[in-house]
């Protein structure tokens, strides 16, 4: 095993949106491969032909394409294994199927789902096994002839795994350690339906690992189940030398933390459970994704890489570089990991703190534009240095910078009332007098003179600047007073300071 390359893979259903726990196994597929220096191998599920939704697969590559995660094959990507598409490999399945049979390793059965309804309502706790198959329609109880018979007459039928009882069935999982799990306890799972001629997900996964080269089988924890079933089956085909290392992530698990995530959740909560938005083309539901949402597809990478595995270290933020250099599968939780989604608002809040103003204004500029403001990109960014600290969303920054761009045509009645005295108009009409005096009017420009001003007058400090914010701002809020009067200039800064003066009395 030591000898091969790494191998991994990821393989969705399109089936609909890619849920945001699928995201997180692909992503430590991709830096377990990259850490390895191996491949990572995109492939579709696509069996179960009832459920596919059209659009599901452009989708879940264009999840990829905004996270950044990069696949070195499969579909779309090419490569020398392919096809990668379920769909598109079933002369590949027959075969397998047909050996499976000739070895005895498993058997025809043709019992309808009213016939197994029927038995499920006869036996308490019904599994199709060792101890119940000889009671059932199939080539087990049958003979040769009446098998061939009724396939030539064009009955339908399944093709089920016989799985010996009374077997300890070892699976060496990297996380978890050795499970073992009891034969008896696992069903004769049904392997391929004559219906579609189609295989079902195990033998479709197992053949597809196996011809693929596929060395570690890394996927969520409720694939566990199936996992004594898959070692069965790689032994059955004689392929136990080549057979991958499994490791089954934990669950994602409600904010609250009882129970699997789900898009009820996000709904009920307000976040996103999905990478991008998702419009569903059967019931025409859109569903909220990341990306619209206003996430950095870097901060959401960083929050999905801390679910369910730590570095060992107090490090939070982390570059894919860098979570490629520390990610180690073993030091994945056993236990389900708490989708604590305000924990995914601080990590964009700390990727924009991070990233350059002028990137950011980039992302802003937009959006002042799209509210009627012309506005130069320098003017923009030295806005967004003021404050972008005060905000997790580039999208909310209009809101509270928007006095920078456009005059207040009212003011916030609880400033007024708390803010402006009756003093106020003849204070703010002298410091009109003070600023037009002054030539400097950058920041340390206006400091001196308006301080010393104060200090003559015997004015209180908080009440001029209380009331100069109130006028300049229409609310209590925003950075330093000079910090925005400076970038008014003198001339926006003496308007609104004197329609205050105006309006307030």
């Amino acid at each position: 095993m030591s000898e091969r390359k790494v191998r991994v893979r990821f393989a969705p259903s399109p089936t609909g949106a890619l849920h945001i726990g699928g995201v997180r196994t692909a992503l430590y597929n991709y830096l377990f491969a990259r850490q390895h220096g191996g491949d990572l191998v995109f492939r579709i599920e696509d069996t179960d032909s009832n459920r596919f939704v059209p659009g599901a697969e452009e989708y879940i590559i264009e999840s990829f394409r905004w996270l950044g995660i990069k696949f070195d094959e499969g579909v779309s990507f090419g490569g020398e294994y392919g096809p990668y598409r379920q769909s598109e490999r079933r002369e590949i399945y027959k075969k397998y199927v047909q050996q499976l049979l000739d070895s005895d390793a498993a058997y025809i059965a043709f019992d309808t789902p009213d016939e197994l309804e029927a038995k499920r309502s006869e036996i308490q706790n019904f599994q199709y096994d060792a101890h119940t198959r000889h009671l059932m329609k199939n080539s087990l109880t049958m003979s040769k002839a009446e098998v061939d018979a009724l396939i030539a007459d064009g009955r339908q039928y399944v093709v089920r795994f016989k799985v010996e009882p009374g077997q300890e069935i070892h699976v060496n999982d990297m996380i978890r350690g050795e499970v073992v799990i009891k034969s008896d306890i696992v069903d004769d799972k049904v392997l391929y339906k004559s219906a579609d001629e189609l295989p079902t997900y195990h033998l479709a996964n197992i053949v597809d690992d196996h011809l693929m080269e596929i060395t570690h089988v890394i996927r969520g924890e409720e694939w566990l189940p199936s996992a004594p079933l898959h070692v069965m089956l790689y032994r059955a085909f004689g392929w136990e030398d080549t057979m991958p290392r499994f490791a089954h992530l934990p669950l994602l698990l409600k904010p609250e933390g009882k129970g699997k995530l789900s898009k009820r959740d996000g709904d009920r909560l307000g976040f996103p459970v999905f990478p991008l938005e998702w419009h569903d083309p059967k019931t025409g539901e859109v569903s909220s994704g990341y990306r619209e949402s206003g996430y950095f597809p870097e901060a959401v990478v960083n929050f999905l890489a801390l679910l369910g595995w730590n570095p060992g270290t107090e490090q939070e933020i982390f570059s894919l570089d860098e979570l490629v250099e520390a990610f180690d599968i073993s030091r994945c939780s056993k236990a389900g990991a708490k989708f604590d989604y305000q924990k995914g608002i601080w990590f964009n809040h700390e990727y924009i703190l991070r990233k350059s103003n002028e990137e950011i204004a980039r992302l802003f500029a937009p959006i002042v534009a799209n509210n009627g403001v012309e506005e130069s990109m320098d003017r923009v960014t030295q806005v967004v240095a003021m404050m972008k600290d005060r905000v997790s969303f580039v999208k909310e920054l209009w809101p509270l910078c928007s006095f920078f761009f456009i005059a207040p045509m009212e003011y916030d009645e609880k400033t007024v009332k708390k803010r402006w005295k009756e003093y106020s108009a003849q204070q703010m009409t002298e410091l009109a007098a003070v600023l037009e005096g002054i030539d400097d009017f950058s920041v340390e420009g206006q400091e001196a003179v308006v301080m010393k001003w104060v200090e003559a007058k015997d004015y209180k400090l908080g009440d001029v600047m209380n009331a100069f914010r109130l006028a300049l701002v229409g609310i209590g809020k925003g950075p330093g007073m000079f910090d925005i009067s400076a970038f008014l200039g003198k001339e926006e800064t003496l308007k609104r300071l004197r329609r205050a003066v105006e309006v307030l009395k």
